[in-house]
């Protein structure tokens, strides 16, 4: 690129001016009808010229040269001729270097050198959006690293914080890093004094838990950890009593429904009464000051159903919870805390039928914590698509990412059967309330679905396809860059899943121990 001296610019246009203008004349006083290619040539090269005279663009004398590599001439004359009929099916002509390929050489070479003076005059505008080596970068001043750009190999440095809301999407099909990556972000946020909670259906979570000094909790039918769904929720300097009291009723509700897989509208309103008698036979109402309250248990439900006109039928359908199987899960006081930096609730040891209902019961809690209060919380939901499968529990979670903004929280969804978790009339707009998205390796029998829903281009698409463990492609607001995800050793050592290598850590564990 060749910069031309505005003034000689200015004076050709002038001359070229005169020139369309005369012609034009020449074809009124002919009576001919107007041209208007000329009419077009005149309105650009005066819009031209006020831009120059404006100092708002220049100039340039600009050679376009492509240098063709191949192991054979058989190779590089394929090469040349596919490329010249890509080209030219863009009406762009090409002509290779005769008799100059020296000169041609010399001058891709990176020494600024244009020995074969190919030019043709281009405006600032049209010179810019030639240039074919953009990439976004998404390095910051503040944050933590997240990868490195596939593409030029800066740092991918971001702080999800500083966005319009807090929340993120992790979509990828099994083993392609998605639990690598949330953990990875999980031990360079606690630096960050962040606060960070994981609902672990798997418990891949444990060992990060003993690492850093966190808590992990065994949520299961024979666990001794235990969570009361009838737990009151903290009523915050600027809200009612009532209407917390009143939220709160509607999510039971909701729980409840789950419990009984589904109610009738007239079971709906039953229920509804039933727990707000329950609450009273505790002084807990929406008149009255419940902040030091004990709360009632299931089986106050069961009994208080029973005696109710058409509380019969719900209340045999309790008894699974208070008295049967799983009674020891759900009818026993709380006694969980997660005062702590780091805490992980595994449900992997519950019943699949009951993992819904636990990871509902579960998230109530942790936002009962959230809005008591007010810090900088992660709250991070793997294997989401169990949130899915009920429509109280995929609104419960939509609530989540559109409110937690107000208290402070960012919240993680995870989900590696992506096909699911879109088609869920919640699935949509969970990623458009998240700011961040995350997409490792697709599955081909998803990866329309995810083109369509990212607005990926083909050659996004066919990246996610063929991206290896650890790759995608990561967005940050209107911004996206392909990621590669890296650790250090001992991170590493810490987070990885890969079973082959925790079975050597095992190994060496218990070498070292016998040592000893």
């Amino acid at each position: 690129m060749h910069p031309i001296d505005t003034s000689m610019v200015l004076r050709n246009l002038q001359k070229k001016l005169a020139e369309v203008q005369s012609q034009i004349h020449a074809n009124e006083t002919k009576g001919l009808v107007r041209d208007p290619v000329l009419d077009t040539a005149y309105q650009d090269i005066e819009a031209l010229r006020d831009q120059l005279s404006q100092a708002r663009e220049r100039v340039f004398d600009v050679g376009l040269y492509l240098t063709i590599y191949a192991g054979s001439e058989e190779e590089l004359n394929k090469v040349e001729a596919e490329i010249k009929t890509i080209m030219e099916s863009r009406l762009v002509y090409v002509k290779p270097a005769l008799f100059q390929q020296e000169e041609g050489f010399d001058s891709v070479m990176p020494m600024a050198s244009d020995k074969l003076a190919v030019n043709t005059k281009l405006n600032s505008s049209p010179l810019s959006s030639i240039f074919p080596f953009v990439s976004f970068d998404l390095t910051s001043n503040k944050g933590i690293l997240y990868g490195v750009n596939r593409h030029n190999s800066s740092l991918i440095i971001f702080d999800r914080f500083s966005l319009e809301n807090y929340n993120s999407v992790i979509f990828a099909k099994s083993g392609s890093g998605k639990s690598y990556f949330t953990k990875l972000e999980i031990l360079r946020s606690l630096m960050f004094d962040v606060d960070v909670i994981i609902i672990d259906p798997e418990r891949e979570y444990e060992y990060l838990a003993e690492a850093v000094g966190g808590r992990f909790f065994n949520i299961s039918l024979s666990s001794e950890h235990h969570i009361n769904p009838f737990d009151l929720p903290f009523v915050r300097e600027d809200e009612s009593p009532a209407d917390v009291l009143r939220s709160h009723i509607i999510n039971l509700v909701g729980l409840f429904r789950i419990m009984m897989g589904g109610m009738t509208p007239e079971e709906d309103a039953v229920m509804d009464n039933a727990i707000r008698e329950t609450y009273a036979l505790k002084d807990i109402t929406a008149d009255s000051d419940f902040s030091s309250a004990i709360p009632p248990l299931l089986s106050d439900l069961e009994l208080v159903l029973a005696g109710m006109e058409g509380g019969a039928s719900l209340a045999q359908r309790l008894l699974k919870y208070t008295q049967g199987t799983w009674a020891g899960f759900l009818n026993r006081p709380t006694n969980v805390d997660i005062n702590k930096k780091f805490v992980v609730f595994s449900v992997r040891d519950m019943e699949d039928e009951l993992k819904p209902v636990a990871m509902h019961i579960v998230m109530n809690n942790i936002w009962g914590s959230v809005r008591k209060e007010l810090k900088k919380r992660m709250l991070i939901i793997d294997e989401a698509w169990w949130m899915m499968k009920s429509p109280d529990t995929a609104s419960f979670m939509l609530s989540l990412a559109k409110r937690g903004r107000k208290y402070f929280l960012g919240l993680t969804t995870i989900t590696q059967d992506v096909k699911d978790f879109l088609e869920s009339p919640y699935g949509i707009p969970i990623i458009t309330n998240s700011s961040m998205q995350i997409l490792f390796k697709q599955s081909t029998a998803s990866i329309d679905i995810v083109q369509k829903t990212f607005n990926l281009t083909d050659e996004e698409k066919y990246l996610l396809l063929e991206s290896n463990v650890g790759e995608g492609i990561f967005f940050a607001g209107l911004k996206h860059v392909a990621i590669k995800v890296i650790a250090s050793y001992t991170e590493d050592q810490i987070i990885t899943s890969d079973p082959s290598q925790l079975l050597a850590i095992k190994r060496s564990k218990e070498e070292l121990k016998a040592s000893e």
